[in-house]
């Protein structure tokens, strides 16, 4: 295992062996393709050229330099040509016959100190290696699809793997200018054993008709500022390849949150497989095409006007950071906003707090002077609630506290003009007990704004099986026009981002708790392989575990579901005050300011 990697073959020249051939081929390696269909190594072969005929256009390569890349790929439908191979990569379908008999061919065939690395990301690495003469010599090598541009490489060692084999396939991924991962022998390892629960609950979610596909896709991809929402990523996979991973995953964990969604088994058997058959959640010009098409499930654009209500003013119920965003929002569309707080003062400050957020955007060029000015003008800053009697919205933005908010509403319900729409921004309570407390529950809707309000385009229109017709278009109408995003949803723990955010987070904190991955480690999968803007203990040190406890807490209540019980790490932090940035502590140090 101390010769160098400089020839390497790749098993299986679908998608991904074709991809990672192409990273091998242009770090220098010399790669050999073996395939047992001749269309699929003719295809590898397109691929590679296409690909370097592009970095040539765009002045990455040189022509001679292609050149060398294309004549170190060569292909073969005969597994002996891996004779000369010090490494062997396997990317072969995922069942565990065909790979425990590639790999009792190889044993025939490749020197005892070839290392042999499969490309599993859902089945036992200890159990492939057992069936190999040389279990020392096997580990796993997950890379990321596309593999030419994603960063991140996942070395999975299991009981039974040599050191000096980790040692080499870890130094090659980093040649490569990859990020490799140390990880131990699970089923979806650390990047996808957080991801695919996540498209599990999506999934489920879309099954029971709580939001629509488009819905949930926004919701993730506003709310989160992920790439791509889940049921369009699920489509990417593979839904039938999603149902292996999940399937594996739930034999070790035994967790319902794993257990694969009745939907997936659906599609898969119907053949509807995702973009690779042209049809799973989404419908697509083709096989093969990322283009997606309307079907029957399709949303249709309104030709009429919503028959809502008219909103000329708004009111803003609190004085922190939410309520100062919101109003601003606001008043940026041209609303006359009455911003009340429990005094006068704290009113004023928070005033204050819109007036330099608007400072600092005439600062960046974003705004006007006189754009700003006028913006304020429209903002009253009032000490009680009593400022609301002509408001045509009256939105709260108080502690996340349900019988503060519904002291509140008792409040507003006697102040606000008959008519008038009352909303809550609660981002985890039940909106029909906050409703309950006035006499008007048909006008009370929630309007889940994220922060910070100004940024953030998502907005969850919350219903009640209470709220009115008239009172759901309004805000959908509304949010339109303060040029946010809305996405429908019913009453229920989470909406649609914190009800697939929050457990992803908690089963993060559990795989430390288990010392299956450090935080680095975590953080850097979910951000390289996943393409997460944030790694799950960045966030969470962000949202505040304090927070983060309490929507957990919320969710494990609501759903009687024992995978979404707090993790106990998480609890201990918060009950020791390390409640994340906000504290200077939470799962990192920070510097205090």
């Amino acid at each position: 295992m101390d010769t160098p990697l400089s020839t390497i073959a790749v098993v299986g020249l679908g998608t991904m062996g074709t991809g990672i051939a192409e990273v091998l081929a242009r770090a220098g390696h010399e790669v050999i393709g073996i395939d047992i269909n001749d269309a699929a190594a003719r295809q590898a072969v397109a691929a590679l050229e296409a690909a370097t005929a592009r970095a040539v256009r765009r002045e990455r390569i040189t022509e001679e330099e292609r050149s060398d890349i294309l004549a170190r790929f060569r292909t073969f439908g005969d597994l002996q040509a891996a004779v000369e191979a010090e490494l062997v990569i396997e990317v072969v379908p995922e069942s565990y016959e065909i790979k425990q008999q590639l790999f009792r061919e190889l044993d025939a065939i490749v020197s005892p100190t070839a290392i042999l690395a499969t490309g599993t990301n859902a089945l036992s690495v200890t159990r492939l290696a057992a069936e190999s003469l040389h279990p020392e010599r096997v580990l796993g090598l997950h890379f990321f699809n596309p593999a030419p541009a994603m960063k991140l490489v996942e070395v999975v060692s299991s009981v039974l793997t040599a050191p000096p084999a980790v040692e080499a396939v870890t130094a090659l991924a980093r040649s490569l200018g990859k990020e490799p991962v140390a990880v131990g022998d699970r089923p979806g390892f650390v990047a996808d054993g957080l991801l695919f629960g996540y498209l599990n609950q999506a999934a489920a979610m879309y099954e029971a008709n709580y939001a629509s596909r488009e819905d949930i896709d926004a919701a993730m991809k506003l709310g989160c500022g992920l790439p791509m929402g889940p049921l369009t990523l699920l489509d990417l996979i593979g839904i039938d390849t999603a149902r292996t991973v999940l399937e594996a995953m739930y034999s070790a964990s035994h967790d319902r949150l794993h257990a694969p969604a009745p939907i997936l088994r659906q599609l898969s058997e119907a053949g509807l497989t995702g973009r690779k058959s042209g049809r799973g959640f989404y419908t697509y010009t083709e096989s093969g095409s990322q283009t997606v098409v309307p079907d029957a499930l399709t949303p249709r654009e309104s030709t009429s006007a919503a028959d809502g209500r008219a909103v000329r003013s708004v009111g803003v119920a609190g004085s922190g950071t939410m309520a100062s965003g919101i109003a601003e929002v606001f008043a940026k569309a041209g609303y006359d906003v009455v911003l009340a707080a429990r005094s006068q003062e704290k009113a004023d400050t928070a005033k204050g707090r819109i007036a330099k957020s608007l400072e600092r955007s005439v600062t960046k060029g974003r705004l006007t002077a006189e754009a700003r000015d006028e913006t304020l003008a429209r903002i009253t800053a009032a000490g009680s609630l009593d400022a609301f009697a002509d408001v045509d919205l009256a939105v709260e933005a108080v502690a996340e506290d349900l019988s503060v908010k519904q002291q509140l509403f008792g409040t507003m319900d006697k102040v606000c003009k008959p008519g008038a729409v009352l909303a809550t921004t609660t981002s985890s309570l039940p909106v029909v007990a906050i409703a309950r407390a006035t006499s008007r529950p048909q006008d009370v809707v929630g309007m889940h704004f994220f922060n910070p309000a100004p940024a953030m385009k998502l907005v969850e229109v919350v219903r009640t099986v209470l709220t009115a017709d008239d009172v759901h278009a309004t805000v959908r109408e509304v949010c339109v026009k303060v040029r946010k995003h809305p996405v429908d949803c019913g009453d229920r723990a989470g909406f649609i981002v914190n009800a697939l955010l929050f457990p992803y987070l908690n089963n993060a904190i559990k795989m430390v708790e288990e010392h299956y991955a450090s935080l680095d480690d975590i953080d850097a999968a979910m951000k390289l392989g996943g393409g997460y803007p944030m790694g799950p203990f960045e966030l969470l040190d962000v949202v505040g575990l304090d927070v983060s406890l309490a929507i957990e807490k919320v969710l494990h209540s609501e759903f009687r579901d024992p995978g979404l019980a707090p993790a106990p790490l998480l609890e201990h932090l918060v009950a020791a005050g390390c409640l994340g940035r906000k504290t200077g502590r939470g799962f990192r140090e920070y510097a205090r300011r």
